[in-house]
């Protein structure tokens, strides 16, 4: 069964009716179409298992999100996000450093992110971000080599992710990395519609492309955990 349509289906009746009776009153439908979701990310994780052993023992269900927004700090107080989505990487879901990212739904979506294959680090605290600007600059014949590698540009062109207006404080502000140091953020994005995910075989297309990063994924770990 490819449930991919009726899931953008079910995703786009709940943006209509975003609230708590609505999702109680399609629950059923909801749990049914996140049961085959959770098959399909299990496929996905065993196929990046093989490129990358520590995923090994992890399973959809350590990597996929809740559905419930957290609306504490949010304006839109909408109470559940209108897509499905997943983080993967050695702790699944809680990982704190380099990783990807999953979300497959339609449109752009309350919390400003767009279906797709993402792959880097968002909001590093200071300290990380420190590191991660330095471990460019000191090694930036490698780093280039990982984000120019063959494939990523193709599938996986320029940044997504938050930049400041000017360099950080510390590098001139004509730094010839200029436009590396600005990054908030350093992650690569994929973007995936309701086509690709409705491949009965879009968990191994994932893989084979979020394997395209892995390199990018390797130096920001190590540039976070090297130590001074």
């Amino acid at each position: 069964m490819n449930y991919i349509p009726q899931l953008y289906d079910f995703l786009r009746r709940l943006d209509a009716n975003n609230n708590r009776d609505w999702f109680k009153a399609n629950k059923a439908e909801y749990d049914e179409l996140r049961n085959l979701w959770l098959v399909d990310i299990d496929r996905m994780l065993a196929a990046m298992s093989e490129w990358w052993p520590q995923l090994r023992g992890l399973t959809a269900k350590d990597c996929v999100y809740r559905i419930y927004r957290d609306t504490r700090f949010s304006l839109d107080k909408k109470p559940l996000k209108t897509y499905f989505s997943a983080g993967i990487g050695p702790q699944g879901h809680k990982a704190h450093g380099a990783g990807f990212y999953l979300q497959v739904g339609p449109g752009r979506f309350v919390d400003e992110v767009e279906s797709g294959l993402y792959g880097g680090i968002w909001c590093p605290e200071a300290p990380v971000l420190k590191k991660l600007r330095k471990a460019i600059v000191d090694n930036i014949e490698e780093f280039e080599e990982t984000i120019n590698a063959p494939g990523v540009e193709e599938n996986f062109p320029g940044w997504c992710g938050d930049t400041l207006k000017t360099v950080p404080k510390g590098y001139d502000r004509n730094h010839p990395l200029a436009h590396l140091l600005r990054h908030k953020d350093y992650g690569k994005f994929h973007p995936a519609d309701e086509a690709f995910f409705t491949d009965p075989d879009w968990p191994l297309r994932a893989a084979e492309l979020f394997h395209l990063l892995k390199p990018f994924i390797d130096f920001l770990d190590y540039s976070i955990h090297e130590e001074p």
